[in-house]
């Protein structure tokens, strides 16, 4: 079992503090759980039963409450599965295998199983973007759209070795740096779910243990199985992805490819929700 939080108290302080968002969801929701060969899968759905499945993969350090500001809106198009992966500080199992392409693809598809689909549109975030890709190369046929939120898998990390890991052993100044690097020293001001928001990012920070592998990178001939519509946004600034290679990559390997640049933007990359939806709701 990995040791995902760095104390006891830690985890039970992070746990209720999701809970306690889980309960003031902003879309009428139901949590499932979900039997995979890496442990018990959470998933929150919400959205109409008869509308398309989108399924949703967060980032490392993170759970379903990533997608808060963003589900109210594409609720009202899609049922929405939002998966809490697994090793990661939610309610999944606490599993963390290495990092591998086909191991997590597993996984995944377990998941998928589980909740009964066979076809989905997926919205990936960082690793859950590399989630995504890592299905959608395997199974494209089984992919009915995919946007990609500054994913990992298409180019190096070593940023975050260099940038982001010393400052995190520095304790709460150090933390505060990384928060700023990772997230843009500005933040929304004036609302109250913006500042809890943050709050909980500062405190899964505080309490669990990030990972410490590279992503693996997806070869030329895997992108090239990309065969459904694919969008990417991508940050200029974005000291995790190394932005400027996988936007190269994607362009060269997929000419359909969709992609929003925003040179300013750092890794966490606001006011995604009506492009992605706009992305999502065009073959509707």
């Amino acid at each position: 079992m990995a040791d995902i939080f760095k104390s006891e108290a830690g985890r039970k302080e992070v746990l209720a503090r999701y809970l306690g968002a889980l309960d003031s969801w902003p879309v009428k929701s139901e949590r499932r759980r979900v039997a995979t060969r890496q442990g018990e899968t959470f998933v929150l759905v919400c959205g109409p039963e008869a509308a398309p499945p989108l399924l949703l993969l967060h980032g490392a350090l993170g759970n379903a409450v990533m997608w808060k500001f963003d589900a109210p809106l594409w609720a009202g198009y899609f049922r929405l599965y939002i998966v809490d992966v697994i090793g990661e500080p939610g309610l999944s199992a606490p599993s963390r295998p290495p990092l591998d392409i086909e191991v997590y693809a597993d996984w995944l598809e377990d998941v998928l199983k589980g909740l009964g689909l066979e076809r989905v549109s997926i919205v990936g975030e960082s690793l859950g973007g590399w989630l995504a890709l890592a299905h959608a190369t395997r199974r494209p046929g089984a992919v009915e759209r995919l946007a990609l939120i500054v994913p990992g898998g298409l180019s190096s990390q070593l940023k975050f070795l260099y940038t982001v890991m010393p400052l995190l052993l520095l304790g709460p100044w150090g933390a505060r740096k990384a928060g700023e690097l990772i997230y843009g020293k500005a933040r929304p001001a004036g609302s109250e779910a913006a500042r809890e928001f943050f709050e909980f990012i500062a405190l899964i920070a505080r309490h669990c243990r990030p990972r410490m592998e590279n992503l693996p990178k997806f070869t030329d001939a895997a992108l090239k199985r990309l065969t459904m519509p694919v969008f990417a946004i991508l940050g200029g600034k974005d000291v995790l992805v190394d932005s400027v290679t996988a936007r190269r990559r994607l362009e060269s390997l997929l000419p359909a490819v969709e992609i929003d640049y925003r040179p300013d933007s750092p890794h966490v990359i606001r006011n995604r929700a009506a492009p992605v939806l706009a992305f999502l709701t065009r073959s509707l």
